[in-house]
């Protein structure tokens, strides 16, 4: 099966190629696409350039580009179908983890931990499993659900922590990234014992990278743990990735439901709105159940609302 997504980081030189050759080339230029550099489509193909230097190419016939273009062009190296050769870490057994929902207002943190190997990352490539933030929420749900499947439930494991839950654990540790890490920690050796002979996990680097490694315990010390930023390129982190993602989408649609308000992700203002929906309809001790009342969010709409912090525990002021 073709693939039909392929992320690349370009260089400074390799993205000015890049840029004259879609500027001029036979492309049809879609404008103001948010933080990139320059975006087209072609026939059955797009390509994204963004600020960072990251370029993405997606669509049926996003191989062919890469191949007949991009390789030649641009990267001037044969990459597609090399992956093995010139990244063979990426395919030997390995787990790897990832969250969501650390940046929502409302809903749980989710944390993943996945298992690849050199069979398992070619199918999850061929479904589409990429880094979840460039794939819409339809097609996280989608893919996550394939993911699921190939993997099945020996080779992954979730850490979901509820609102109600969160709230009672950030009250003791006081700290995101402690929490984090001992969410990490637990999805590790939880697969740990599912997948006894993994050598290796890859994390995203959130923090100090001590906090994950004191996290594990007895089971874990054992296991090679690298931490480093933008990890979802390794396709164990982007399968935790998408798998958590889509167990956060499904986990805020539920809350949504039982609450009768319909909660949003992130922390805009439309995440305001809903929180003050909600506290008009239920009142602000709700915000226990469906929040991460840490935010500075909680202090914003409860005094839109005539509140302080005191009336989540019930006190009057």
């Amino acid at each position: 099966m073709k693939r039909t997504s392929f992320t690349f980081n370009l260089t400074p030189s390799q993205q000015k190629v890049l840029t004259d050759l879609l500027a001029k080339g036979n492309y049809q230029v879609r404008p103001n696409v948010p933080y990139t550099q320059i975006a087209v489509t072609g026939t059955d193909f797009m390509v994204a350039l963004y600020t960072s230097g990251k370029c993405l190419v997606q669509g049926k016939a996003a191989e062919e580009f890469v191949l007949f273009t991009l390789e030649p062009l641009v990267l001037k190296a044969a990459v597609v179908g090399y992956e093995e050769v010139l990244h063979p870490e990426t395919v030997t057994p390995h787990m790897g983890s990832d969250e969501s929902g650390k940046g929502d207002f409302f809903g749980p943190l989710v944390v993943c931990a996945a298992y690849a190997d050199l069979d398992l990352a070619k199918q999850l490539r061929e479904i589409g499993v990429r880094d979840c933030k460039l794939m819409t929420d339809a097609s996280c749900l989608d893919v996550a659900t394939k993911a699921r499947k190939i993997l099945g439930t020996e080779r992954y494991d979730l850490v979901s922590i509820g609102p109600k839950k969160y709230n009672e654990l950030y009250a003791k540790v006081k700290n995101v990234n402690r929490l984090l890490a001992w969410a990490h920690a637990r999805c590790i050796e939880n697969l740990l014992e599912k997948v006894p002979g993994c050598p290796r996990a890859v994390a995203d680097q959130f923090g100090d990278p001590s906090l994950i490694e004191r996290a594990l315990m007895k089971n874990g010390k054992g296991i090679q743990l690298e931490q480093h930023h933008k990890a979802e390129s390794d396709i164990a982190v982007a399968a935790a990735s998408v798998i958590a993602r889509a167990s956060f989408l499904m986990s805020l649609k539920k809350l949504s439901t039982d609450h009768g308000v319909a909660l949003s992700k992130g922390c805009s203002q439309a995440v305001q709105s809903a929180a003050e929906t909600l506290i008009q309809k239920k009142g602000p001790q709700a915000l226990l159940t469906a929040a991460k009342c840490h935010f500075r969010t909680t202090d914003q709409v409860l005094e839109k609302c005539g509140y302080t912090r005191r009336s989540l525990t019930g006190e009057t002021d």
